[in-house]
């Protein structure tokens, strides 16, 4: 059958395009750069340079909730021009305030592509039509029974996704809005669930007829894709990165899970759930947002799963205890205050390590008891210095931003302060470096107005941004550990802790360097104007007793 279109039948099929009058039609020449209108009833003014998106958000015809899933459709065609597609269409639905009509309507908005032969987009056929209400009514029906209200249908898509691909590898890709509690209470509820609609129109999007998505549950989603190497995976998920972040100006991070099948027999759920897995061990690490999933992970699932069946009763029966790590002096020598730090002492497995639950802890929201616990430790300590008479020095107790926002941290501190009646100046708090600090600066301007002296824990960890500290509401640094390691490796290493030191004292920050742990580095920071410091070349982390005993015997000394 020849394929080419009867040239006598081209005029007739302009005419028809042209009398089309529920539906705007334009063509794009990607070498011409030049949109041209195929309908009679055009509503809009090109300019000479305008392309789709310039021409549509000029005209000020796109409603501003519809503004970045039509950005994100123009993006993934600039990419498709660019670096070329494996598809001969892509659509969404947008609302749009057409010529004529004083209000917005939902409109189908599709895009047909001619390709050369290196598979680059070389001519785009663009139509927009405004959807009917029976059609309205049928797209809902259809997004609730393609959505998390019905797993089943999903389930058969990614079983289809599978048979289909024999010859290819198949990933199975779920991610999820890292903190996305935080996202309600710093945003809304209401602009929370307009992100989430935004993420799930974009994998309409993005996805292709051959990458079944679906909204899970809540802010979970996930995507099954063949592959044949590797790497694209990431492509896809920095693809979804880039095309998904920033919504309406919001500062949020993804959080994947990648399960790649290695037995077709299974059930498709068992895939999702590996995928699962590893979305769920992954988070909480500043540095990685991707896992791929192995069996070892289930030893993971175990050993959290038993955490969190033993913290309750942990707290109840005192298995928490503060321990205390002094800063000293560098030119002294002396203890010039401590950091309170929760140990678990668990009865059958003896000390378990902060790095495997404190991370669970903040997951589940339990670090807000196990802090408050710690808090009146800390105040307790104070109140027993004081009583026996030995000079106390200033302790400084851990904040997390996991409550922050929700919990009234300063009520709670006024409560300790006037239960055991100890200067607020001898209870110091300290709250982690990160980029989300949207809310965050408002409280600790509270807290130090409330008498509070504010640590920034971590500085250098990973968030670390020289322009924070234009701005900043804290009083004291702490230069992370990794960033001491890391740059007293090099002489240019040591200019730059040397003049981040120097810089933040110019502008009235004071410095504790955290995880010193050898007479070099001590030295070092000395000599660059650092003169606080904690880290095991002075103490480890120690029982209050052990540190009561080494207060009294350096200071009394000293």
């Amino acid at each position: 059958m020849d394929k080419k279109f009867p040239e006598k039948y081209s005029e007739n099929l302009v005419d028809i395009i042209r009398n089309d009058h529920e539906t705007i039609h334009i063509y794009c020449s990607v070498a011409d750069k030049k949109l041209i209108p195929l309908s009679d009833n055009f509503p809009f003014d090109i300019n000479e340079k305008d392309d789709l998106q310039s021409m549509m958000l000029r005209s000020g015809i796109v409603e501003n909730d519809s503004i970045s899933i039509f950005e994100v459709f123009c993006e993934h065609i600039n990419e498709g021009i660019i670096n070329g597609t494996d598809t001969n269409s892509l659509s969404t639905d947008v609302s749009l305030k057409l010529p004529g009509s004083d209000t917005f309507r939902m409109c189908h908005l599709h895009a047909f592509f001619m390709c050369g032969k290196d598979g680059r987009i070389t001519d785009i056929h663009y139509n927009i039509r405004p959807y009917m209400p029976r059609e309205i009514l049928e797209r809902e029906i259809l997004h609730y029974f393609s959505s998390d209200k019905n797993p089943r249908f999903y389930s058969k898509r990614c079983r289809e996704a599978i048979n289909s691909n024999p010859d290819k590898d198949i990933a199975f890709i779920q991610f999820d809005v890292e903190r996305f509690k935080l996202i309600n209470e710093t945003y809304g509820v209401e602009k929370g669930d307009e992100l989430l609609s935004f993420i799930n129109d974009s994998l309409a999007i993005i996805c292709t007829d051959k990458q079944p998505f679906c909204r899970l549950t809540a802010d979970v989603f996930m995507i099954v894709t063949p592959f044949e190497q590797k790497q694209e995976i990431y492509d896809l998920i920095h693809k979804l990165e880039s095309m998904l972040s920033g919504y309406d100006g919001m500062e949020y991070r993804f959080i994947f899970g990648v399960s790649i099948v290695d037995d077709r027999s299974l059930h498709t759920r068992q895939h999702g759930d590996n995928a699962s897995l590893a979305r769920q061990l992954i988070k909480g690490n500043a540095m990685e947002n991707i896992l791929f999933y192995d069996r070892s992970m289930r030893q993971e699932l175990h050993k959290k799963q038993s955490i969190e069946e033993d913290m309750h009763k942990a707290l109840l029966d005192n298995e928490f205890a503060m321990y205390l790590q002094p800063k000293y002096s560098i030119s002294t020598g002396r203890i010039i205050g401590a950091e309170a730090l929760a140990r678990w002492i668990h009865p059958q497995k003896g000390i378990i390590s902060p790095a495997e639950f404190i991370p669970i802890f903040e997951e589940n929201g339990f670090i807000l008891r196990l802090d408050c616990f710690i808090w009146e430790q800390a105040c307790k300590k104070i109140r027993e210095l004081i009583d026996k008479g030995i000079p106390p020095v200033p302790i400084s107790v851990n904040i997390s931003r996991e409550y922050i926002r929700t919990f009234d941290v300063i009520g709670e501190m006024k409560r300790l302060i006037a239960k055991y009646d100890i200067p607020t100046s001898m209870l110091e708090l300290e709250i982690t470096e990160t980029v989300d600090s949207i809310g965050v600066d408002d409280i600790v301007k509270q807290m130090k107005q409330a008498g509070f002296t504010m640590l920034m824990d971590d500085f250098g960890s990973g968030y670390s941004s020289l322009n924070m500290l234009k701005s900043t509401q804290f009083d004291v640094l702490k230069i992370d550990r990794r960033f001491l390691e890391e740059f007293m490796d090099s002489e240019r290493g040591r200019k730059i802790i040397e003049h981040t030191i120097s810089m933040s004292q110019d502008i009235g920050l004071d410095i504790v360097a955290e995880g010193v742990e050898t007479g070099e580095q001590a030295a070092f920071l000395s000599r660059c104007g650092c003169d606080s410091a904690q880290g095991f070349y002075y103490s480890k982390p120690i029982p209050e007793s052990e540190f009561t005993e080494k207060l009294i015997k350096i200071n009394s000394v000293k």
